[in-house]
């Protein structure tokens, strides 16, 4: 009786594994709906009536994004906030373009695996493992037509390296993967992350976390 309850609780706990990332849809399609008024809530969203679904719920043109800022790189994301026909078939994309020496700074998505390829340009892209696998660093320099995987959780980052202006398209595994940037989580948080915990953390005197803190981290996303 052990062992069965035992196998039982190996059985639930893979399959809360195995559901971790978006459900699977029940339907053809569930486009999502800013009035919930004859909506059904499905995923995050409020489903839009099929009856009342068409081509255009399911198309968007995505412009050359701005790269002339701080970082030098312009994320135009395409998830379910700006496609509506995303909802619950998750997937999403974004299109990344990249002035000279531009960056798309270390990040993570919390909810989704990450493939890019290169459409134009040279870029120097890399992740770092978790904890315990000892943080190792898996770095590639991509050229057009190159794809790179970048795994759920982890943070990586994408530099252009070429002698131009360099574009990449990102698939990502869920309509809504978030994105959290590295920098701006600790020293743009709202309210402020206390100076005792980020000079402690980061093991460096109060007047450098007093520096940062006071910096204008520009969000590319």
């Amino acid at each position: 009786m052990k062992t069965l309850h035992f196998l039982e609780s190996i059985l639930a706990l893979a399959s809360s594994v195995a559901f971790a990332s978006d459900p699977s849809p029940l339907q053809d399609f569930c486009v999502a709906i800013k009035d919930p008024k004859d909506g059904v809530f499905v995923n995050g969203k409020f489903c839009k009536d099929p009856i009342l679904v068409n081509a255009e719920d399911f198309f968007k043109h995505v412009e050359p994004g701005n790269a002339s800022n701080p970082l030098g790189s312009q994320v135009t994301p395409v998830t379910v906030d700006q496609l509506f026909g995303l909802n619950t078939l998750g997937i999403s994309l974004a299109r990344i373009d990249f002035a000279p020496n531009g960056l798309n700074p270390p990040h993570i998505h919390p909810r989704g695996t990450e493939f890019l390829i290169v459409v134009e340009g040279t870029l120097y892209v890399g992740f770092v493992t978790s904890n315990q696998d000892n943080n190792r660093l898996f770095t590639k320099v991509l050229n057009k037509g190159d794809v790179f995987v970048f795994p759920i959780g982890l943070i990586h980052f994408q530099l252009n390296v070429g002698y131009g202006n360099a574009v990449a398209i990102a698939g990502l595994s869920s309509q809504n993967p978030g994105v959290i940037t590295i920098a701006n989580a600790l020293f743009k948080s709202n309210p402020p992350i206390s100076d005792e915990v980020l000079t402690k953390a980061l093991q460096v005197d109060k007047s450098i976390v007093d520096y940062l803190q006071k910096q204008s981290w520009y969000d590319n996303n």
